[in-house]
């Protein structure tokens, strides 16, 4: 078993990693909880949806909510908002997210919202979760203009992550953690592979912790976690989510090198290792499938959230992964038809 540490001086927060470490939940729950509202869905096993026995005498509520993209919505979130008000919940309860990073997205943003703002533990049982979404206070839910285009950033109190939930999650699933797990190996340069399953989970946790310390809102370096992500929410969006965020991210990895490439940033080797990384090492898809426009892909980039000055993206260079704003069209074009072909 091992504990992270969120470094956020007075809202600092543990995520703990390891086997049978649900049985560690009470020990994140502040003290003055006394109703907790569970957000989770009906595929989620039930020992990790069923609290009672780790929560002592506080009473508990499950609320369930769909599965999939589309149900990440605002329409999903006035559902939840309506159901913290029957059971009463206050300031001084809880919302528990158990579930994969749409859970999790979707329990942070409502407990931000709620009486405008109540605390969350989050409960991740996807590797995708595990690395990535649960960790660091960005909550959101989707329009059909874009992915997360709503959102807030809401620090949890603690998370969860059991290595047992993984035992069940199917393996496109699977995959789709080891996508965001390949954005750290070029972020780093760290041969995650090479560790045990828990090492290499509180590796990933480490990294993105130490990042949101020190650039909790993404002023600025916390961008670098969106390395691949730029091309990968177009995807998504363009796909209606029929491509997975993890396999997208694992294409936009790859994009990212293309563009990186056509842009003089780094050379033809470094592509070929992105390539070797992500397909070979991880055995991820390197291609979208076919049949997207360029012109739809560009507009989707130009809506991401973090376009603060026209198309914006995190790119490798000769100083490692740095954000680029104001990227022109050309060779975003440019990659992406010879990306494309």
């Amino acid at each position: 078993m091992r504990r992270v540490t969120v470094p956020l001086a007075d809202r600092a927060y543990d995520v703990v990693v390891g086997n049978e470490a649900i049985g560690q939940l009470g020990d994140l729950i502040p003290q003055r909880t006394r109703r907790i509202a569970v957000v989770t869905q009906a595929g989620i096993p039930s020992r990790f949806r069923d609290l009672a026995e780790h929560v002592g005498e506080r009473s508990v509520e499950v609320f369930e909510i769909g599965d999939g993209e589309a149900n990440k919505t605002l329409g999903t979130i006035e559902t939840l908002m309506r159901s913290f008000a029957g059971m009463g919940l206050t300031r001084d309860d809880l919302v528990v997210g158990v579930g994969g990073g749409m859970v999790t997205d979707v329990a942070g943003f409502s407990a931000a919202s709620w009486h405008r703002g109540v605390p969350v533990v989050h409960v991740s049982t996807s590797l995708l979760g595990m690395v990535d979404a649960a960790i660091g206070g960005k909550t959101g839910v989707n329009l059909p203009e874009g992915k997360n285009l709503v959102g807030a950033y809401w620090q949890p109190s603690g998370v969860i992550c059991d290595l047992d939930a993984l035992d069940s999650l199917p393996p496109r699933e699977m995959r789709c953690g080891l996508g965001e797990m390949a954005k750290y190996h070029f972020l780093t340069g760290d041969d995650l592979l090479a560790m045990d399953l828990e090492q290499r989970i509180a590796r990933c946790v480490e990294i993105k912790a130490e990042v949101v310390a020190s650039d909790e809102r993404e002023g600025g370096r916390r961008a670098l976690l969106n390395y691949g992500h730029t091309l990968a929410h177009a995807l998504e969006t363009a796909t209606d989510h029929e491509l997975a965020h993890g396999e997208a991210v694992a294409i936009g990895l790859i994009y990212a090198a293309e563009l990186g490439f056509e842009m003089d940033r780094i050379d033809a080797a470094r592509v070929d290792e992105h390539r070797a990384v992500v397909a070979g090492e991880y055995d991820l898809m390197t291609r979208p499938p076919d049949g997207l426009g360029i012109d739809e892909l560009v507009a989707l980039m130009r809506r991401d959230k973090k376009a603060l000055d026209g198309l914006t993206f995190a790119l490798d260079g000769p100083a490692g992964v740095e954000v680029v704003a104001g990227v022109d069209e050309r060779p975003v074009r440019a990659a992406l038809e010879r990306f494309l072909a």
